[in-house]
């Protein structure tokens, strides 16, 4: 079905590569609409709130880029069109935090269950994609520390930012 797209083959990847970009993007794409409700939600209450999750998730969404920039760079993507489509999958976030914050009331039931779908598809993309792809370049050691170490930097981030409320 990829053969009639000829700006997926243009990737010059292989159908499984492609796949892979599209995977990515749109799981990218897709869970930024939560994100997207729980910024407005999170305004909605307290301030500090929101400009916390805010914060965070703008913080989120570098690596969020980065991830994007890994399987189209590597596919002869230009930086300025992976750049643009960096933002792409994040411009859910500003579309769906502006109606999240004016009909708060009918949105905050749906907001774990979009979360938790949010959280679910970037754990499985980070550890079925983006760790088994870095483990065919790099050893299971380096791999293992890099994890840890982001992993660490975002929970003590979130640790310090929670004072802020």
């Amino acid at each position: 079905c990829l053969e009639n797209h000829e700006e997926v083959l243009a990737l010059e990847a292989t159908k499984y590569d492609a796949r892979k970009v599209l995977l990515v993007m749109f799981v990218m794409t897709l869970h930024s609409f939560s994100e997207g409700i729980g910024i407005g939600v999170s305004f909605s209450g307290d301030g500090g709130l929101g400009v916390l999750i805010a914060l965070s998730l703008a913080m989120h969404n570098v690596p969020e880029g980065l991830a994007v920039a890994l399987v189209l760079v590597p596919r002869g993507v230009s930086v300025l069109d992976t750049f643009l489509w960096a933002v792409f999958t994040s411009l859910p976030q500003p579309l769906m935090a502006v109606p999240a914050f004016l009909f708060v009331e009918h949105f905050e039931p749906l907001l774990p269950l979009g979360l938790g779908f949010a959280a679910g598809a970037m754990c499985w993309v980070a550890a079925f994609e983006l760790l088994l792809g870095a483990l065919k370049e790099i050893p299971l050691l380096l791999a293992s520390c890099a994890t840890l170490v982001a992993f660490g930097i975002m929970g003590l981030l979130q640790w310090e930012l929670s004072g802020v409320i």
